[in-house]
């Protein structure tokens, strides 16, 4: 599938930022840092469109799609580089479907780069995209919201938005971030940010119920599912890159390690797997493939290309010091965040 020229001039702008301001080492700072993100670079994200690349035009956003947003996210998944984006983007698509008031006030702070985390869960919605294996989930009583949950970046977000059931049906909520309890968790990737959130007889404002609280989450999942499927491929071509580069560089028996015949099949399918990692995702955000389908396939391709990264780059990549622990631990994050086909 081919990029436009203002799709590919995307692209290369938002590649050209990441290598000039997300290497490894700053990445790592990054990760020791408070908000467990770049916060200048994220400044310098939002200042190219990239929190409001979904936003409507009349809610002071971009106004483009799935395609455009994938396009960011594979390049950040390439950097390796910890940021909001996905969860921005998560939270964007549910108010677009909710739309009203609410809308009008989110989304433009959205657009801004304020962060809004979601949470989603019960039988009408998909498990919440935060590690569902170990969620309690959030109840409705009385307008009153309780329950013991893990969320992206709840800890620094402006508006909590809470997707649950009530004796009435689906509904989803928004909390102020001031009533409830939000700290930090940590996690087996350091690229990810969650907070473990307390909420005790949270005030809740409804802000969609019935058919709009199910369609919302619905559009939540869908951009979620194609998000993660391009974070995977950009950091299966990460993976790739940095294993190409080290089988020219290290030698064996007076040759390039890259020169020999088992090695190159083994980086060969590599490359099939990148390949079809990025032809499922760009399809997926176009709407030609199921996204979950996708979003399956490219996190299981980037377990199977980091496990070979790890093999191929021998002892060296078993240390703290080297990248390749990086992609492996957002393989396996990654594959937390999507249903496996036995549970679909």
């Amino acid at each position: 599938m081919e990029l436009t020229p203002e799709q590919e001039a995307l692209r290369s702008t938002v590649q050209a930022l990441l290598e000039k301001r997300s290497d490894s080492a700053a990445v790592r700072a990054a990760l020791g840092s408070p908000s467990g993100y770049d916060l200048d670079l994220w400044e310098r994200l939002v200042e190219l469109g990239a929190a409001a690349m979904v936003v409507p035009e009349e809610y002071d956003g971009v106004g483009a799609t799935l395609v455009e947003a994938g396009l960011v996210l594979e390049q950040l998944g390439h950097s390796l580089a910890p940021s909001p984006l996905l969860e921005s983007l998560v939270a964007t698509s549910a108010l677009a479907a909710v739309g009203g008031d609410v809308a009008a006030d989110l989304l433009p702070r959205l657009a801004a780069g304020e962060l809004v985390t979601l949470h989603r869960t019960g039988p009408h919605s998909p498990p919440n995209g935060a590690f569902p294996a170990t969620e309690s989930g959030v109840s409705c009583v009385d307008g009153r919201l309780t329950g013991t949950t893990l969320l992206p970046y709840a800890d620094r977000a402006a508006a909590l938005l809470i997707a649950t059931e009530s004796e009435a049906g689906p509904m989803v909520c928004q909390v102020d971030p001031a009533d409830v309890r939000a700290e930090h968790a940590p996690t087996l990737d350091q690229t990810l940010h969650l907070a473990t959130v307390t909420l005790d007889e949270a005030p809740a404002r409804v802000i969609a119920e019935g058919v709009s609280a199910t369609a919302a989450v619905e559009a939540a999942r869908q951009a979620e599912l194609v998000g993660i499927a391009a974070l995977a491929t950009g950091a299966a071509q990460r993976a790739l890159d940095m294993t190409v580069g080290y089988a020219k560089e290290r030698t064996q028996f007076g040759r390039p390690i890259g020169s020999f015949q088992a090695l190159k099949h083994r980086m060969a399918d590599m490359l099939v797997l990148v390949e079809t990692s990025r032809s499922a995702s760009w399809a997926a955000a176009r709407g030609l493939m199921d996204a979950g389908d996708a979003a399956i396939y490219c996190t299981d391709a980037l377990s199977d290309i980091a496990a070979e990264t790890i093999q191929l780059h021998g002892g060296i990549a078993i240390t703290w010091e080297h990248d390749a622990h990086l992609i492996f631990k957002r393989a396996h994050a990654l594959r937390q965040l999507v249903r496996q086909p036995s549970e679909r």
